[in-house]
């Protein structure tokens, strides 16, 4: 299921980014791992440092959602305790971005398009690949991680939301406290963690987990491979002379906005 097949826009070459007038109040939401980055980088770490089968089997509970987000990061880290930083940071140049998101990236900035990076991992090696990309001026909510003695890597979960299972980082409520009613919301993401807050936006991108996830539940939604799909779509999206608000986004922000 694709955005072409309920909003009309057509696959072909994107135009420059200088001769676009944008008109619309839009902000975009990222996903960071698997989504900007070509794979998950929390779970590659894992994967390195982990201890196997143990980590493989946590990382899987998270998925199916036998677990919380927040529960299955104590684990993994539990389960590595001579895990460091250093070591973190010792295969961040196998981890490798979209080569198409700077282009995307630039596209927002020039039609002044607010963008923020919304992730289930964690800001240190976030932070560490923006700046290595030249990406560090995306805001980015994350979890964090400090090293604390003997006791390894502590993840800590400054935007976790009690009432939320699907995030240790709750994405729905950025989102929800970083656009307003009367703007339109974009969702790009992969996975698990991108199901609760695409629910949340008027335009969606997916792929993998999040696609199926989508497909299964009737979310309309973009189908993409890589930020040169979304960007294609998304340049039609701004010449549109009207969009439109989901009315099942608009239906979920309402119930958010009951709870107090």
């Amino acid at each position: 299921m694709g955005v072409s097949d309920h909003f009309g826009f057509i696959q072909g070459s994107p135009l420059n980014n200088r001769m676009i007038i944008n008109t619309h109040r839009i902000k975009v939401f990222i996903d960071f791992d698997g989504t900007i980055t070509k794979i998950d980088t929390g779970e590659e770490i894992f994967r390195r440092f982990g201890k196997q089968p143990d980590a493989d089997r946590i990382i899987e509970d998270i998925r199916e959602g036998i677990i919380t987000a927040k529960e299955g990061w104590v684990r993994l880290f539990a389960s590595a305790p001579d895990m460091t930083i250093k070591n973190i940071y010792s295969i961040m140049d196998d981890i490798f971005i979209d080569e198409n998101f700077v282009e995307f990236h630039q596209l927002l900035k020039i039609q002044n398009i607010p963008h923020f990076i919304l992730s289930d991992g964690f800001e240190n090696y976030i932070q560490f690949i923006l700046q290595r990309e030249g990406l560090q001026d995306i805001p980015v909510f994350s979890n964090r991680l400090i090293e604390s003695g003997s006791n390894g890597l502590m993840p800590q979960f400054p935007y976790m939301d009690e009432e939320c299972r699907d995030c240790a980082n709750c994405k729905r409520d950025h989102i929800i406290e970083q656009s307003g009613d009367e703007e339109f919301t974009v969702y790009i993401g992969n996975g698990s963690s991108d199901t609760c807050p695409a629910q949340f936006c008027d335009y969606v991108f997916a792929k993998d987990d999040l696609l199926k996830f989508c497909s299964r539940e009737k979310v309309t939604c973009f189908s993409y491979n890589n930020f040169a799909d979304v960007q294609n779509v998304f340049i039609q999206l701004l010449q549109r002379k009207r969009l439109k608000k989901k009315h099942q986004a608009v239906l979920k922000r309402n119930e958010v906005y009951k709870l107090g």
